[in-house]
Parts: C-alpha cells; structure tokens; sequence
C-alpha cells in the first residue's frame, strides 16, 4: 500500500511539472511569436490546473507522512517532493507574471530586438528540465550541474537589463515597455533559481547530500 501511494506521489508530481514546463514555453513563446492565444491560455486555463495539482499533492504529502511515518530516504523522497511541489508552483506564478507582461507587449514596438531573452530562455527551460529529469533518473551529478547554468542566466539578465536602462534614458517614451520587459526577465532569472533549488533537494533526496550553501563541498547525511 505505501509502495503504490509512493509512486502514485512521483508520478503526480512529474506531471505537475510538465504543466508547469508548458507554462514556462506559453508564456516566453508567446512574447516571442506575439502570440495572444498562448498567453491567454497560461492565465485562464493552466493556472487553475497548477493550483488544483499543488494542493492535491500537498494533501498526499501530509498524508504519507501522518499514515506511514517513513524515515531516511523515503521521508527524504516525500519532502522532497513537498518542496519541488512548492518551487513548481512559484514556477508557475512566474510564468503567469510573464504572460501578464508580455500580453502588454505584443500589443506595442518592441524596445529593442529580441537577442538575448531567446538565449536567457534556453536556458532557463533547460535548467527546468534538467532538474525534472534528475528527479525522475536519481541522477545526482545532472542534480548538482544545475547551478552551474544559473551564472550565465544571471549574465544575459544583467546584460539586459543595462541596455534596457539605455533605452529608456535615451527615449522616456519606452519606459513603460522597458519596464515590462526587465519584469520577463527577473522571472525568468526566479525561474533558473528555483531550478537550482530543486537540483540542490534533489542531491538530498537520493544520497542526503547538502549543496545548498556549500558549493564547493558535499555534506553526506546518514541514510
């Protein structure tokens, strides 16, 4: 009975985040595309599914735990679960933040080409994966190769964000749209962030390794 509730937990929370990987690409692909149907669709219909998926596996979180009491890697793997739940769906909240900005963009000249919110997205939406795909394989190194990305994402927004400051000191008028824009990108830069949180629980889960705070180093905790 635990085993079955187990697995059922894992797979609830894969498609969780596969939801919330379509929302992510809804929202930056309808910026890019201007494509009003996309955004539309993370506002009114994949939202209110990311919220009912969040509530529902917090309720099995709790309940595995009150039922069955597990311990070591199994109470690792719940907890684990509970707060990949969470960074999933302030993932989800992001991507919301970006559609709202970009519903008020397409409507509008772009402030300057699109270069470096394409390569930004890339790759956030890898780091995305990644992190989903070392959930499901176990896999501490993809785990732990996560935050490495997360400079460069850092970069790209800076770099952004600089030339956004040009144009709106240069022309007042796309202040407002610039405004918007850096709003993209800081979400797309929490995005990469909660990315590299879920990699860090991830390495707790399968080996009870802390990376969080120790970059350089791995703290084992008994198993």
């Amino acid at each position: 009975m635990y085993n079955e509730k187990l697995v059922e937990l894992k797979k609830k929370i894969i498609e969780f985040a596969s939801l919330i990987e379509t929302m992510i690409h809804n929202s930056v692909t309808g910026l890019l595309e201007k494509n009003l149907e996309l955004l539309e669709d993370v506002i009114q219909k994949l939202e209110p599914r990311a919220n009912e998926s969040e509530n529902e596996i917090d309720e099995m979180c709790t309940s595995l735990i009150a039922q069955f009491q597990p311990a070591a890697k199994d109470l690792r793997t719940i907890l684990m679960v509970y707060r990949m739940n969470s960074d999933l769906e302030r993932m989800g909240d992001h991507a919301v933040n970006i559609a709202e900005s970009a519903m008020f963009l397409i409507e509008r000249p772009n402030v300057k080409p699109f270069i470096d919110l394409p390569k930004m997205n890339e790759l956030v939406t890898k780091m995305v994966t990644d992190s989903i795909t070392s959930f499901i394989n176990e896999d501490v190194a993809l785990a732990r190769s996560i935050g490495a990305s997360d400079a460069a994402v850092d970069e790209l927004k800076d770099k952004s964000s600089e030339e956004l400051i040009e144009c709106m000191v240069k022309d007042p008028e796309t202040v407002e749209r610039a405004m918007h824009l850096s709003r993209v990108l800081g979400n797309l830069e929490r995005i990469a962030d909660l990315s590299t949180n879920i990699g860090e629980d991830v390495a707790f889960m399968v080996a009870g390794l802390v990376t969080k705070h120790h970059k350089n180093e791995i703290n084992p905790i008994a198993s």
